[in-house]
């Protein structure tokens, strides 16, 4: 419970930190605007700057964010390549196909294939006086 509390205080004091910094980065760059003793023209003026430059900051936001999906699908596919080389890859589970020599030659030989060809009759016959001894 003492590690959980003192990790609670680190934890606030990290947002705490978080949200200093981002205010001081925000003073650095953000001028404050001066709207007062403005004439409508002047507003309509400083309202079409700062709509130019969010269009701007809009535009590259885009360009970025399309640049970093590219990315990401680059790196996705170069994953996919990498596992593919390396064969992590599951394989199905394979069958047993009960082929017969004939078949299997027909299969591979085609229609050159007219000899039959019995596996079985040149196996040699073994009587059972024969293996009792």
């Amino acid at each position: 419970s003492l590690m959980l509390a003192k990790a609670k205080e680190e934890w606030e004091q990290e947002i705490v930190d978080k949200q200093a910094e981002k205010e001081r980065y925000l003073a650095e760059r953000v001028t404050p605007l001066n709207t007062t003793g403005l004439s409508l023209s002047q507003l309509q003026d400083l309202c079409r700057e700062l709509h130019e430059k969010v269009e701007i900051v809009d535009e590259e936001r885009y360009d970025i964010e399309a640049k970093c999906n590219h990315n990401t699908r680059e790196i996705k596919d170069l994953k996919i390549k990498v596992l593919d080389l390396r064969g992590k890859f599951k394989r199905p589970p394979l069958r047993r196909v009960r082929v017969s020599a004939d078949a299997m030659l027909r299969a591979l030989l085609g229609s050159k294939h007219k000899v039959s060809m019995d596996l079985r009759a040149n196996l040699k016959s073994v009587k059972k006086e024969d293996t009792e001894k």
